[in-house]
């Protein structure tokens, strides 16, 4: 039996004793349950019993090519001792949708039936070999009252349908692809259905088709657009084209995650597919086509070849997140989408590897799966894949893929197969650059230079303390004018090196980690001059924003150092900033990325130990000096900004600037672009701004804007974030009134994620010194344990790092660990997260 408390270990990996060549499944979908029966060809392997995963099911009958058998059973498993070589089992389970509110499996919600069978749901439906390298062709045949349930549908290709008796209906779907029973998916409601087509490079026609709720349909052609440029992208840049006749995606508003790659059938978060301009930001717009674009990737990275076991989960994911982050590059701004990557991965990324949840990328041991669902797994392992690509170059890197289709397609496979796949392509020994998948931590390199004027030589001196890692460091050299005059990629592998850049005519200021091309911190000694000037002319965009956000570090510690009375702003940020207002050649949408200080997450990590009441003071002071000193440059941007993403890009930036002024002319100038909006954008920042003003219309703008949009759920999901971060005074009290309020609802995560995601980045509020703000995310946590944990087990994050902050939250924080962990019937996802935070 397991328990809460089994620990999974990669060293324990064996092959499964048992093959599944098909299973047949027939769901008969009911109002007060549902029944699942499984006929399921079985051929032995090697002699040992059979043990089938399930949970939460109630056995109806099971046969054994056609006979009763005798069984053992317990919460987890069913177990046939002494099966024959080659046999079918038939199994009759029935189950409780209804009332499955983690979201997991099969569950309904109103009346959508819906299934999430990634890691581990395709247990909750009936009993199977649920792990990922027991492959089979599925056959789904689904039976629904006709008139509550017009739409059924299953992975593949339909291949029957019809009426029954009793006002039912059935559809059976036929996958001719093996794959794993995470991929299964299973979708039935009354929904609407927009259609499109798409003309591969081999000429075949694929029908897309897109379904939502009833009235939605005037919101998915942003959508149906995406996944034809994904396809068109795929086969341009990777030569795969898509594989069946029909490529389906079905959106919901209740789901657990941002969608699911369930092979023909993708299952989304309503988030992510429904938009239009009066209701979806140019961030949602973007998100929406790079989510797409994941999901429909992962046909090839992570459907046709899949991972061996959970321990790969890197091997689809992250593969998978390196290619989405290259089409939504080549889809919209490449320096942006960059610059939101790294700011992701060091506001994020880095502190999980610095606190009780680190992991290597391929983790060695899990007690809960779901919890490596992680920006460890997907980001920092995108940032690995990305370090492969540049050392081997691009076509390097495709000769490594086509080999790795080629040679592993139908299979599920390991890391060290894809690694392996580019070290043949390439003749080129990768076993050090393994490193990257075994080690947790994020590595730090000491930089030092210097600069031989009679021999026109610069040397680079890079050593890594502590393991060495295989990595591409990329820099270049800029002259006095800002002129650059070398550029390399370093190809980094022994604890110390030195590299010499020869025909230098002058000492150069370098650029160092460019496109920041590997995952790691560096220590160089720049000064503030240096900084300053490579924030306006380095050539590389990511080493220019870098710069500038290592500029505001510096004077964020300068302050720290010094008691509030005798704060002043460094002059040398102020003037940069001012250049950047004033150059109307820069592109506006990067522009507004150089105007943005280091995220308060990201700051936390550089200060040991931490004064955490400082940090955020001495932020909001440098950024209350900025929105001061250049008020009129932010208002004449403002003011000349064009109507385009770039341009509302950088508009909405100024718009956040005059927002922290708050004069009354700047509230009316606010309060008139949340009036006169012509689109979402521009009306949520002005929502946004107003929110965390002064202005006595505050309420009014919110409760108006509540009732324009109260129809629109997922607009109401930012109203609903968009108060949980106001910094005004009392947020813990609005946070608490907004969890009655008739639009919250703790069953549905994006309505939890609105609201308690966003209000625990609202540093001050819940960080607040009586831990009234820790008191409230442990009531929700305790509850979503019983209604959806994973979700809970996602939620408590934020107290994972609470040894970074004094005694007296050290001691509240663990004071609400310790109350979550005695909780009664504690998830193992929560149990998990909570013991090693502890």
């Amino acid at each position: 039996m397991t328990t809460p408390h089994k620990i999974t270990y990669r060293k324990d990996y064996t092959k499964p004793a048992y093959e599944i060549t098909d299973i047949h499944l027939e769901y008969t979908l009911g109002e007060d349950f549902t029944d699942v029966t499984a006929s399921t060809h079985f051929i032995q392997k090697q002699k040992e019993p059979l043990v089938l995963m399930g949970r939460e099911l109630e056995l109806l009958g099971i046969k054994l090519n056609g006979k009763e058998i005798k069984y053992t059973q317990d919460s987890e498993s069913l177990t046939i001792s002494n099966p024959p070589e080659d046999f079918v089992l038939d199994i009759k389970t029935r189950i409780h949708p209804e009332k499955n509110t983690s979201l997991e499996g099969l569950y309904k919600v109103k009346n959508l039936f819906c299934t999430q069978c990634e890691s581990e749901g395709f247990r909750k439906m009936t009993y199977y070999l649920d792990r990922p390298d027991v492959m089979a062709k599925f056959t789904t045949k689904i039976i629904a009252d006709k008139k509550l349930y017009p739409i059924l549908l299953s992975n593949g290709n339909l291949i029957n349908h019809g009426d029954l008796k009793n006002n039912l209906h059935f559809a059976e779907w036929q996958d001719p692809f093996r794959k794993p029973c995470y991929l299964f998916a299973l979708v039935a409601g009354d929904l609407a259905c927009v259609s499109d087509k798409f003309k591969t490079m081999s000429g075949r026609v694929v029908d897309i088709k897109l379904y939502v709720e009833k009235n939605d349909e005037d919101k998915t052609a942003f959508a149906l657009q995406s996944i034809k440029r994904a396809m068109k992208w795929d086969e341009e840049n990777y030569g795969r084209e898509y594989d069946l006749d029909i490529f389906m995606v079905v959106a919901t508003h209740d789901f657990n995650f941002g969608a699911m790659e369930n092979k023909g059938l993708n299952i989304f978060n309503s988030k992510y597919i429904l938009a239009k301009t009066e209701t979806a930001t140019d961030e949602d717009y973007i998100a929406i086509e790079r989510v797409i674009g994941h999901e429909y990737f992962h046909n090839w990275t992570g459907d046709r070849i899949t991972c061996r076991d959970w321990f790969q989960l890197s091997l689809k994911e992250s593969l998978t997140v390196f290619r989405d982050s290259s089409f939504s590059a080549d889809m919209n701004s490449a320096a942006v989408v960059r610059i939101n990557d790294v700011n992701t991965l060091r506001s994020v990324q880095f502190p999980q590897d610095a606190g009780p949840m680190a992991h290597p990328v391929r983790p060695e041991s899990y007690m809960e799966i779901n919890n490596f669902y992680t920006v460890t797994v997907y980001e920092k392992g995108a940032e690995v894949i990305r370090m492969l690509s540049t050392l081997l170059g691009k076509d390097g890197f495709r000769k490594g893929m086509d080999l790795y289709f080629n040679t592993y397609d139908g299979q599920a496979v390991t890391i060290d197969d894809f690694v392996d796949a580019h070290a043949k392509a390439n003749h080129k020994d990768l076993s050090a650059f393994m490193a990257w998948y075994e080690k947790s931590g994020t590595p730090e390199l000491i930089i030092s230079t210097s600069y031989v004027e009679e021999k026109k030589q610069y040397f680079v001196k890079i050593t890594q303390p502590g393991h060495s890692f295989l990595m591409p460091f990329k820099m270049g050299l800029l002259d006095s004018h800002g002129k650059e005059i070398a550029a390399r990629t370093l190809e980094i592998k022994n604890p110390e090196e030195v590299f010499v850049f020869d025909n230098i005519s002058e000492k150069p200021i370098p650029s160092l980690l460019r496109d920041f091309s590997a995952p790691i911190k560096f220590k160089y000694d720049y000064t503030t001059e240096e900084l300053a000037f490579l924030l306006q002319h380095d050539t590389d965009a990511v080493s220019r924003w870098d710069a500038g956000q290592q500029l505001s570090i510096r004077i964020i510690q300068k302050l720290m150092g010094h008691s509030q009375d005798s704060w002043k702003s460094d002059k040398l940020l102020t003037k940069s900033w001012q250049t950047i207002l004033e150059d109307k050649k820069l592109d506006p949408a990067f522009a507004a990325h150089l105007l943005v200080l280091p995220t308060e997450n990201y700051l936390m990590e550089l200060f040991e130990p931490l004064n955490l009441d400082k940090l955020l003071a001495v932020r909001k002071f440098l950024r209350n000096h900025l929105a001061h000193n250049l008020h009129d440059l932010f208002l004449e941007r403002f003011g000349s900004a064009e109507d385009s993403i770039p341009g509302r890009a950088l508009k909405n930036r100024c718009l956040s600037y005059l927002g922290v002024v708050d004069s009354a002319a700047d509230q009316d100038i606010i309060l008139h672009q949340l009036t006169t909006a012509k689109n979402m954008t521009d009306e949520i920042a002005a929502l946004s701004a107003i929110s965390q003003s002064s202005s006595s219309l505050r309420e009014e703008a919110l409760e108006k804007f509540y009732i324009k949009y109260k129809s629109e759920r997922l607009v109401i999901d930012k109203w609903f974030g968009i108060q949980a971060r106001s910094e005004l005074p009392g947020a813990i009290d609005r946070v608490k009134l907004l969890t009655h309020h008739n639009e919250f609802d703790i069953k549905n995560p994006n309505r939890v994620r609105a609201l308690i995601g966003n209000f625990c980045q609202n540093l001050n509020s819940f960080h607040a010194l009586d831990g009234s703000g820790y008191k409230l995310l442990e009531d929700i946590v305790i509850n979503l344990n019983k209604i959806n944990p994973k979700v809970a087990a996602r939620l408590i994050e934020p107290f994972t790092r609470y040894k970074k902050y004094d005694e007296n939250r050290q001691a509240l924080i663990k004071t609400a660990l310790e109350n979550i962990k005695k909780t009664p019937e504690l998830s193992v996802d929560l149990i998990e997260v909570v013991t090693k935070t502890l």
